[in-house]
């Protein structure tokens, strides 16, 4: 599948919000839920424009995960970027429908060409111990398991902890 990533804008805040919807459940499956205001369009449409705020200052980059008709099959972020000690942390989800398809490996590809040519020489991200797929993107796209969060929480009845890998281009 091809795929692009497109930097998050104002004029894509209702398919976007159309694809968070539509996929929430399968989401919640996977990653602790987002707050039920969250769902609410007005409020999306405000958490997102300060979103674009961070991403016009720089501090963070969202990206939608696009494919080849330009329909919003994921999402993929660096955020809370440091610009001194050259660091950010990453964020990805696919919709249900268009997992197992290598779209997060691809779009985690494109976003570390970014970072580089950003001049990021550090990305951190964690996933749940149970989410075995994320695992295997991360190490795929070079990404060194660090740890595992000695801290456990209960999501979907499951008792999970994190685990947390680091990207480095030094």
């Amino acid at each position: 599948m091809e795929i692009e990533i497109h930097k998050l804008d104002i004029k894509d805040f209702k398919k976007l919000y159309e694809f968070e919807f539509i996929n929430k459940d399968f989401f919640e499956k996977l990653i602790p839920p987002r707050d039920q205001d969250y769902y609410d369009f007005e409020k999306f449409k405000d958490k997102n424009k300060v979103l674009l705020n961070e991403q016009d200052e720089g501090i963070s980059y969202y990206f939608l995960i696009k494919d080849s008709t330009g329909s919003i099959i994921g999402r993929i972020n660096l955020v809370d970027i440091d610009s001194v000690n050259k660091t950010g942390y990453l964020g990805y989800r696919v919709g249900e429908k268009n997992t197992r398809k290598g779209v997060a490996k691809k779009a985690l590809k494109i976003l570390l060409e970014i970072a580089l040519s950003n001049g990021i020489k550090v990305i951190k991200a964690k996933t749940t111990d149970n989410n075995i797929a994320s695992q295997k993107i991360l190490e795929h796209n070079g990404f060194t398991k660090i740890n595992s969060s000695n801290k456990e929480f209960e999501m979907n009845g499951m008792r999970l902890k994190f685990v947390n890998y680091e990207w480095y281009n030094i």
